[in-house]
């Protein structure tokens, strides 16, 4: 099993996506490829076992890594993408590039967000997109980016809808299988094709949002809710 190298001051050792953060790892499949973009302090790589795709490719296109249950790598170069055009006038935790949301859910999913930030102090932001349709790299700075911040980026180009990128502080606390639960439950295909994908997003919001709550311990984040 081949083995994917970040430099040891930006990361840890696991799996999953980054913009310019890190690129997703399967326990099966790990295929070799250089990063495209410097990475960040405070973030690591992420969870083994579900198909995720890199933040490398979601925000700055550069590179796209899609790894699927079965652990089949499939690599591919894109385009690179920076579109501060698309980011909103003023500061929004949730991005809509895609029209999944209406304004009303916008709204709500904002609320919770912001309930969340002050509630336990980590910070999530939302983006649906659908690639190349993205602000790209002109998301990082507009959300300040930091170790406490979760980024879920809901495209549904290769089929699971829900990847995510997480801060260290952030995986210090929630489980990294948590995530991939989470995608498996309200990601996969034929849960937004049936239900759309505006519910898929909510649905992984509120999951995010009890895990956040839940007491830090060995069992915490146990269940997707």
């Amino acid at each position: 099993m081949a083995s994917m190298h970040y430099p040891s001051s930006c990361f840890r050792t696991t799996s999953f996506p980054t913009f310019s953060l890190s690129v997703p790892i399967t326990s099966s499949s790990r295929p070799s490829l250089p990063l495209p973009l410097p990475l960040p302090p405070g973030f690591r790589n992420w969870v083994p076992g579900f198909r995720l795709k890199s933040l490398n490719w979601v925000f700055s296109g550069a590179l796209a890594l899609s790894l699927s249950v079965t652990g089949v790598g499939l690599a591919e170069a894109k385009v690179g993408v920076n579109k501060p055009e698309l980011l909103p006038t003023e500061f929004t935790p949730v991005i809509d590039v895609a029209g999944f949301l209406s304004d009303g859910q916008e709204k709500r999913l904002a609320q919770e967000i912001s309930d969340i930030e002050k509630d336990t102090g980590f910070k999530l932001r939302v983006l649906a997109q659908n690639y190349p349709d993205t602000p790209g790299l002109a998301i990082k700075d507009f959300w300040q980016v930091d170790d406490r911040t979760i980024v879920f980026v809901a495209d549904p180009t290769f089929g699971n809808i829900l990847n995510f990128n997480v801060g260290a502080t952030v995986d210090l606390d929630i489980p990294r299988s948590f995530w991939s639960r989470l995608a498996g439950k309200y990601g996969n295909m034929f849960y937004w094709k049936e239900k759309g994908e505006d519910s898929s997003i909510e649905a992984a919001v509120m999951a995010i949002s009890n895990c956040l709550r839940e007491p830090v311990g060995p069992n915490n984040c146990s269940e997707v809710k």
